[in-house]
């Protein structure tokens, strides 16, 4: 165990003052934006040496560790792929620090290990996944992930011989990939980590075999770094989806009925909307949120040298919609429903057939479908029940378990949920979740940890979480208040919390503590609340703007300098969600509630834990490692402010099974001293 360092290490301030639309605005730490320098390479030493001599010095660690081992040691499947009689998909051994990608020959045949990712050579932070395979079922696409990277390189491995072809595609972001239907190669669009060119926007086809710089292009979307191309298909038939990323997203559509695109026809340019294609037997379908904020799937008529005409096919209904995928002959529509969700299965010409629901507190998640047949395959949690997969036979309806494992060892007949609702502060009636012991819901005062998350329309539901379950077994309600930005009110539940009403939701995330408090639920002294990547973001800008009613406070991943944070990496992109500080109305909304910006010296804030890492590319570790230089100089109340950093880490979710539990047992640790809970 080390020695406990009281005080944080120092960090040297360097003041860089910028003036953005007449405002001064001060930056002590961007020096640390620097990953790879030498002062912050030390500089994270120091932090890490810090933050394990608190973390390791908690009473009762080694048994939070033993409980989460037990929550983790189970085998695990995920990422299912079909081909005719063939399953390919994932599984975790209960021991194994990593999945592999295993094989089946029917849907109860027997599981036959394939790949191994402990055999690759590249160590315990290598991870694996199935990506798609050929219509033969005979060549699998996946791919190798080192750490928590979110890019990833991408081989093809080839069934019969049980060897990967030399026909690859390198490190970086595949947005795309379809294996020929004449069995000649491959379609796909690729991002390289290192390329020549790295804003170069094209789909190419492969022959297998020849070397990759012969490949042929069939598309070119431009070049530049604010544009996406993505591809997507259906037998032979290509099509291509353009997103341009500026004051708001920008959509081109572009469809071709050969296998080269050279005939590609214009079918939506820059459209200001929401469209995701679905190609159908030479019919394109669409879902999009066109004159339906809760969205509506449309057959879509393209017209030359104009904008396609949009038929209902399902139109848009009070409940907005959250999926929307084909499986053979079907279209599977997922809607939010109480706590939980509900998958509707409609005919492809709209027509409902049957839904799928399991209950008011459970999430369905449509995981693989085989084409041409009536089976189609369905995850299912809760707050209290791990993830399950189920098997689903569309002609009788019945839905039966896929897989039959070992499970988490969890008494769910204890815990309970509730739904109720409490006034934000301009007097909107927001949903919240409470999940806990069924007595605990019932009266009391107990601790409580909440978390939420407020943006890009994502609405939350009932799920399963280690954390949360260890927490509410040791005598924590959850609370989980359902916050705008995200789409449980709908498509205009977004719009009331995204960008220039960013603050919405972050005053309706600090009106739900309020009202725990307030209703006798808890107190500010047994209130932790937590949050990762956007809900990083919320928890830290709630606890700069009201510091007394939290505890302690975890964000993991964060943004958290938001005049900055569309600068790098792949950011930019979320500029029609946060807006950008060049444009004078975003700066004024981004300043105001922008955690960094707004951390004030001399206050006293409860103790934090951040955690990040060197990978992340999606939220950049410099978020972190600046707001834990910029509190540790500011706080007055000598609380703990933590950083708990890992070269791997990223925003993918791929460590292996040792740093999940040790990170996991870490942040358990945190607030289960700060809330002084009984292990």
């Amino acid at each position: 165990m080390p020695e406990l360092m009281e005080s944080a290490p120092q960090s040297r301030i360097e003041t860089v003052t910028d003036i953005l639309h007449g405002v001064l605005v001060t930056d002590h730490y961007r020096w640390l934006e620097q990953q790879n320098s030498t002062e912050t390479r030390r500089w994270l030493e120091t932090q890490t040496r810090y933050a394990h001599s608190h973390l390791e010095s908690i009473s009762g660690r080694e048994r939070i560790r033993a409980r989460v081992c037990e929550f983790l040691s189970v085998e695990a499947y995920d990422s299912l792929l079909i081909a005719g009689d063939r399953y390919f998909f994932r599984k975790r051994a209960a021991d194994a620090e990593q999945a592999s990608i295993y094989m089946r020959e029917g849907c109860h045949g027997r599981d036959e290990l394939l790949i191994d990712p402990a055999e690759q050579g590249d160590g315990k932070y290598a991870a694996v996944r199935p990506l798609s395979v050929s219509p033969h079922g005979d060549l699998l696409l996946f791919e190798k992930k080192y750490g928590g990277e979110r890019t990833g390189r991408f081989e093809i491995f080839d069934i019969g011989t049980r060897r990967c072809l030399p026909d690859s595609l390198p490190h970086g972001y595949l947005r795309g990939f379809k294996f020929a239907a004449n069995s000649s190669g491959f379609y796909y669009a690729h991002e390289s980590s290192r390329a020549a060119r790295p804003s170069y926007r094209a789909a190419y086809y492969h022959i297998w075999g020849t070397p990759r710089e012969d490949d042929q292009e069939i598309f070119f979307a431009g070049e530049h770094h604010h544009l996406r191309l993505c591809l997507t298909s259906e037998h032979e038939q290509l099509g291509f989806l353009v997103y341009r990323f500026a004051d708001k997203t920008y959509t081109s559509f572009y469809l071709n009925s050969s296998p080269f695109a050279r005939d590609a026809e214009a079918v939506l340019c820059e459209a200001p909307f929401f469209f995701s294609p679905i190609l159908v037997g030479g019919n394109l379908l669409g879902l999009t949120d066109f004159d339906a904020p809760n969205l509506r799937v449309v057959k879509v008529k393209p017209r030359a040298g104009r904008a396609p005409e949009f038929q209902d096919l399902i139109s848009e209904s009070s409940a907005r919609i959250q999926r929307c995928e084909r499986s053979g002959q079907h279209l599977l529509i997922s809607y939010l429903a109480g706590a939980g969700t509900e998958v509707r299965v409609c005919r492809l010409d709209g027509i409902l057939q049957s839904k799928i629901r399991r209950g008011d507190a459970e999430t369905i998640r449509i995981v693989s479908q085989a084409e041409d047949s009536d089976e189609i395959f369905f995850e299912t949690e809760s707050f209290a029940k791990p993830k399950k997969i189920f098997r689903y036979d569309l002609g009788s309806g019945t839905a039966t378990p896929w897989v039959t494992c070992k499970q988490m060892q969890i008494d769910s007949a204890l815990y309970g949920f509730s739904q109720t609702y409490y006034p934000s502060s301009d007097g909107t009636e927001i949903p919240i979740l409470l999940f806990g012991r069924k007595d605990f819901l019932e009266h009391g005062r107990h601790p409580v940890v909440m978390t939420g998350y407020g943006g890009y329309g994502i609405s939350m539901t009932a799920k399963f979480s280690v954390f949360v379950m260890f927490l509410v077994e040791s005598g924590c309600l959850f609370a989980l208040p359902q916050i705008r930005g995200g789409s449980e009110g709908g498509g205009a539940w977004h719009e009331m919390g995204r960008r220039h009403n960013r603050e919405k939701p972050i005053e309706d995330f600090i009106a739900a503590a309020e009202w725990l408090i307030r209703s006798g639920r808890t107190t500010a002294e047994q209130l932790a609340t937590f949050g990762g990547s956007n809900s990083g973001l919320l928890v830290m800008a709630a606890m700069v703007k009201r510091p007394d009613l939290f505890c302690c406070v975890l964000s993991m991943a964060p943004l958290l300098d938001m005049l900055r944070y569309h600068l790098f990496d792949t950011a930019h992109a979320w500029t029609d969600e946060f807006g950008a500080a060049e444009d004078p109305s975003d700066f004024a909304t981004l300043l105001r509630y922008s955690p960094y910006h707004n951390v004030r010296d001399g206050t006293s804030y409860p103790s934090v834990l951040f955690v990040s890492g060197d990978e992340d590319r999606t939220s950049n570790g410099l978020h972190a490692r600046k707001m834990t230089a910029r509190l540790q100089a500011a706080s007055a109340s000598g609380n703990p402010i933590l950083l708990d950093y890992n070269k791997f880490r990223g925003h993918a979710p791929v460590l292996p099974f040792s740093a999940r539990i040790e990170g996991l047992t870490d942040r358990l640790a945190f607030v289960v001293d700060r809330l002084r809970l009984p292990v």
